[in-house]
């Protein structure tokens, strides 16, 4: 029987190429499943069932691989804030003026239905 080893669900695609380059790299043998057409199925890297005895140490490399990475994209974060070339909120209003306020007004809207039957106990 096959064994999942990662999950690709909403996972940077250059995490993805390196974490099946780190697996080529030791020599054990993935495939892969797609998402499908509507995102309904599991995207994921599994072992089949020849090299299932593998499945700890993929997990193992994985995980080493995903803690190095934190720290790297942590590190490179507080370089960029320290330049002062971090991603704001006003660069996020810049880049799409439009859609930020569409999802502004969203929230604002979602907070209104929220609170209004609170708010409306009180007349």
């Amino acid at each position: 029987m096959s064994k999942q080893i990662f999950r690709l669900r909403n996972v940077p695609d250059d995490e993805a190429e390196e974490i099946r380059l780190l697996l080529r790299e030791h020599d054990i043998e993935f495939y892969e499943t797609p998402g499908g057409n509507w995102g309904i199925s599991m995207p994921a890297l599994w072992l089949n069932d020849k090299n299932e005895h593998r499945a700890e140490e993929a997990k193992a490399l994985i995980e080493r691989y995903q803690e190095e990475r934190a720290v790297r994209i942590r590190r490179e974060y507080e370089e960029l804030k320290q330049q002062g070339k971090h991603r704001r909120l006003s660069d996020a209003f810049r880049e799409r003026p439009l859609e930020f306020i569409f999802y502004l007004l969203i929230v604002a809207l979602i907070l209104y239905l929220s609170t209004k039957p609170f708010l409306d106990l009180g007349n």
